[in-house]
């Protein structure tokens, strides 16, 4: 056993060497543009020289087929390295040749070995390198099979050490767990300095990107994609594209909701019926469920809705995913309309978070909110009271969820 004492731990170190921050602060962040806006503005605009980045999804969402768009956007004004660990060179030859990604500058090569990697980094022949994926590479030194906690440590570490060391930005694949968080260590994603996830129904519907952390730009932005024989594609006009084909009926209400901080107006939906069963069953998809269980729990004692018995069903269109507050009065009106058979009295889109003694309380960015209702040519909105601010004629405020129902809702 090694005994270790202060004098010992003292004589074999050395002084650290300090400068102060005025020196250290850089007014120009040097960026590689990557020619896709949504990603551009995700990453708080462009991609960090000397950065490593982490994205991560459910198979078959498109990681693979993003990144190599990226790179071969990228590889018209920088040096950018494709490395795969997944499928072969041929493989990834007829994605691109889908894609349209046939551009001589993008250099494509299949490897393993995070050594390797490591080494063709630190080379600085490369502005870009993009690995995929984190999970199916190994490091010699240890003794444990690619994917494992050791093996996704250790070859993190080595990439970074070799990203920061040569000034080159790498983007890495990350895999996910069965309940969609990244695979491997949580130390993965402490080391990285950016993670991305991409989100959305692989089978059809948008995908979006959003960053959960961020050390050189903000978390609160999302890109809108959606994908064709072409490979991803940036939504211009998500809000018009999502309300397309909505059918105006009981338990139908538009929401106007914040992707970042871009406004998106999408469809929630509910549907009440008798249950056939002891215990009612409650069911959502795109929304929290524990939301909604709180939410309707609320309404059976602020309102005169009786749902104890009722199974309610609520669906967010078109495979979105609804985590802000600002759903609540949407939902709740949603659940009412299809509870009692009926409609939207008017043209409007509707948001404000609720509490539980029912009051709809103030949420941020209404001025957005309202610009894109007046654009898709909605006639109102519902939301919270404004007691500040400059207040505008679409907005007719409600104190509370009773209000609401009792003044907007009305047989078809």
């Amino acid at each position: 056993m090694i005994e270790s004492s202060p004098g010992r731990v003292a004589s074999s170190g050395r002084a650290l060497s300090v400068s102060s921050v005025g020196d250290l602060v850089t007014k120009d962040q040097k960026r590689l543009p990557t020619s896709m806006p949504d990603v551009d503005t995700v990453l708080g605009g462009g991609v960090v020289i000397g950065s490593v980045v982490l994205i991560a999804g459910q198979p078959g969402i498109g990681k693979s087929t993003l990144l190599l768009q990226l790179a071969d956007a990228v590889a018209i004004r920088h040096k950018v390295l494709y490395i795969s660990g997944e499928e072969s060179g041929h493989q990834i030859g007829l994605r691109a040749a889908r894609l349209g990604a046939v551009g001589k500058a993008l250099q494509l090569a299949t490897s393993t070995s995070a050594d390797d990697i490591a080494t063709t980094i630190a080379a600085s022949k490369y502005d870009l390198v993009i690995v995929d994926s984190i999970q199916t590479i190994a490091a010699g030194g240890v003794a444990s099979a690619a994917g494992s906690v050791s093996q996704i440590t250790n070859s993190a570490h080595l990439l970074i050490a070799a990203a920061k060391q040569s000034n080159t930005a790498v983007l890495l694949v990350g895999h996910v767990t069965k309940e969609g968080s990244i695979a491997g260590p949580k130390v993965l994603e402490h080391v990285v300095d950016v993670v991305l996830q991409l989100e959305g129904d692989r089978y059809g519907g948008f995908k979006i990107l959003r960053a959960t952390k961020n050390r050189f730009g903000p978390t609160t932005e999302a890109g809108i994609f959606e994908m064709d024989g072409e490979g991803l594609k940036p939504v211009v006009n998500p809000s018009a594209a999502l309300l397309a084909e909505r059918q105006i009926s009981d338990g139908s209400i538009v929401l106007a909701t914040l992707e970042g901080t871009r406004p998106l107006l999408v469809e929630v939906q509910a549907l009440v019926n008798r249950t056939s069963y002891g215990y009612p069953k409650r069911a959502a998809s795109g929304i929290d469920l524990n939301r909604v269980n709180l939410l309707v729990a609320m309404l059976e004692r602020r309102t005169k809705l009786n749902l104890a018995d009722q199974d309610i069903y609520v669906n967010i269109v078109g495979g979105m995913r609804i985590s802000e507050p600002a759903a609540d009065l949407a939902v709740c009106m949603a659940i009412g309309s299809a509870a009692k058979g009926l409609q939207l009295r008017s043209n409007a889109v509707v948001f404000g978070e609720v509490g539980l003694s029912g009051e709809v309380r103030h949420v941020p960015y209404i001025e957005k909110r309202l610009s894109e209702a007046a654009k898709l040519g909605f006639e109102a909105a519902i939301g919270p009271v404004q007691k500040t601010g400059k207040k505008s004629s679409l907005l007719q405020g409600v104190p509370d969820v009773r209000s609401a129902l009792n003044q907007f809702l009305e047989k078809e």
